[in-house]
């Protein structure tokens, strides 16, 4: 248990006596997960680290980014405020199929459980609320800054299917695996995918300290979002 400490203190980006933010790698779940169980979850590591620990909101399995943590009561409560009064600012960055141009393009559409795990479009759902903004476009993809209002289950991912759009990787909402091959010409060795998980990245997030300054804490990309970058910007950048 020492050795998964100190791979969960490699995480933190910011700490102090109320609040830690880690940056989450993917394939690690918020919480437990049974059936499927992989890795230790992030709230057992948190908990390893400060018995009080507390997580103040989750992202998805494959989702990689920045994670609040509270390490007491009183700071749980005061976060917990914060985003029932949508005073949190959280950024996301997913990379997406087809070139597509938003400038703060604001989808705002109701959400409704589906199925468990799954999440539709519904009028009689909850109000969902997203902006997005076109960072970088590729030939075939789009580097998309996703800006949620709300933060209903899988709001970016399904935001993002109303508009004809799928991040790279996410079948459960339309998305495709594209090989390595598909974009590099007489590509050579063993194939791949592009990413072996959905392009979903929690970039930033911005809330208020015990001492009401404010915390603005960036996570930087983890490596196979930053290989993926790199590929399109070699392999599939738009001809001058």
């Amino acid at each position: 248990m020492k050795q998964q400490t100190k791979e969960f203190a490699s995480w933190i980006l910011y700490h102090d006596d109320d609040f830690i933010v880690v940056n989450k790698p993917p394939f690690v779940p918020s919480l437990h997960e049974r059936g499927k169980f992989t890795h230790i979850s992030l709230l057992e590591l948190a908990r390893e680290f400060n018995p009080e620990a507390t997580l103040c909101h989750r992202l998805d399995r494959e989702t990689s980014g920045a994670v609040v943590i509270a390490l007491n009561v009183e700071a749980y409560r005061h976060m917990s405020i914060q985003f029932e009064d949508r005073k949190v600012e959280k950024i996301y960055h997913a990379v997406v199929e087809g070139q597509i141009q938003f400038d703060d393009h604001l989808v705002n559409l109701a959400l409704q459980t589906d199925i468990p795990g799954r999440v539709r479009i519904d009028r009689s759902g909850k109000p969902s609320a997203t902006f997005f903004k076109t960072l970088e476009i590729f030939r075939h993809f789009t580097l998309m800054e996703c800006q949620p209002v709300t933060g209903r289950m899988h709001q970016i991912r399904v935001h993002l299917e109303s508009q004809n759009t799928h991040i790279l990787g996410d079948e459960l909402y339309g998305g495709k695996n594209f090989l390595l091959s598909q974009l590099k010409r007489k590509h050579k060795g063993e194939d791949s995918p592009l990413i072996k998980r959905f392009a979903l990245h929690a970039r930033m997030i911005s809330f208020r300290k015990m001492n009401n300054e404010i915390a603005g804490i960036e996570a930087p990309y983890p490596k196979d979002m930053e290989v993926l970058l790199k590929v399109l910007r070699k392999y599939d950048a738009v001809a001058d």
